[in-house]
């Protein structure tokens, strides 16, 4: 805001700063009696914990595949080569820059520990994260193409293609998204997969089936968005572009969609940042998104209440960083 905008805001509104006051304090408040309830119960707060469930320095240790005699370990650049021999059999095993942990000569068992190296690794809540953020994404494109052809479908004079479209939208609209996802999951994916096993074909794994919930779930609402956006075009521009000698796929392809399409970014937006929360709920069918890492790793470290909060922390940050990016595909394609 410019110093000319802020001069007229305040001549306008004199009490402006005083509610900006107001705001601050409130949210000041806020933050105060949250701390002060932290202090308040028995609980260790363990916040230095957290940084090893996004990314850990691990040992990982090479261990023989064979039972027999270390017959010779070779370095080179720091890395080292160990080579396990038997009768008839000999076997080599990489140790990238790490430590060996046996001599020539000696006698090893299968599963014995050759040597070790660090390495770090990615942790399980960042996993979690990467694993929302490709459910999403996918989901998101795939609803938007249900969405479209849906929503054309509903304002087309074809019975069949009519009728099928609201059947679509009132059925997936009418039921919760918590059913869906059983229905894809242990209904159709069971007799999915069952017949790419009798043919042979390798099966589709938990993951594409949460993707087809949620897509079909976006995609019932993504429908009527299109449908309200192209009703809210007068009736002058289909007319219009038809007296000009457009097929009616041009006039709704160059005419209508572009500026349906401006009216429905905002609803789109909001669609979308559900979308994301609601991926949470995959974690019923064993998809080991943002929210089921979280609660394994509060299974295993016993620390609720900080993880928790990181979560939805991590939420906030994917939510707000696609809020931002459609606010400014919104004002973009509003100023073109």
């Amino acid at each position: 805001m410019g110093a000319a905008a802020k001069s007229a805001l305040l001549k306008k509104n004199p009490t402006y700063f005083l509610w900006v006051g107001v705001f601050f304090l409130i949210l000041t408040l806020v933050v105060g009696l949250l701390y002060y309830a932290t202090q308040k119960i028995d609980y260790v707060w363990r916040w230095y914990r957290i940084p090893q469930y996004f990314v850990f320095y691990d040992d990982v240790e090479i261990r023989a595949e064979i039972e027999g005699t270390v017959k010779r370990i070779t370095r080179k650049n720091g890395d080292a080569e160990v080579t396990v021999a038997d009768v008839g059999e000999e076997e080599s095993y990489h140790v990238p820059g790490g430590e060996i942990r046996v001599s020539e000569g000696d006698f090893i068992f299968s599963g014995d520990v050759l040597g070790s190296f660090g390495k770090w690794r990615v942790g399980i809540l960042l996993q979690g994260l990467w694993l929302t953020l490709k459910v999403s994404f996918i989901a998101i494109l795939f609803g938007i193409v249900i969405g479209l052809f849906a929503g054309l479908a509903r304002i087309s004079k074809n019975p069949a293609l009519k009728w099928s479209a609201i059947s679509y939208i009132e059925l997936i609209r009418g039921s919760p998204l918590l059913v869906q996802i059983f229905i894809w999951y242990f209904v159709l994916g069971t007799l999915v997969n069952t017949l790419l096993r009798q043919q042979g074909i390798p099966l589709i794994p938990p993951l594409w089936f949460g993707v087809a919930a949620l897509a079909t779930f976006t995609g019932a609402y993504v429908a009527e968005m299109v449908r309200a956006g192209i009703q809210s075009i007068s009736r002058g521009q289909t007319e219009a572009s038809r007296s000009l000698g457009m097929t009616y796929v041009q006039s709704m392809v160059h005419v209508i969609l572009p500026q349906a399409l401006r009216r429905i970014i905002p609803p789109l937006a909001g669609q979308f940042i559900s979308l994301i929360k609601d991926s949470s709920l995959l974690g019923i069918i064993a998809i080991r998104e943002l929210t089921k890492a979280t609660r394994e790793v509060v299974t295993t470290s016993l620390q609720p209440f900080e993880l928790w909060f990181v979560c939805a922390l991590l939420y906030l940050v994917l939510t707000f960083s696609l809020s931002m990016l459609l606010q400014y595909v919104e004002r973009r394609t509003l100023y073109q």
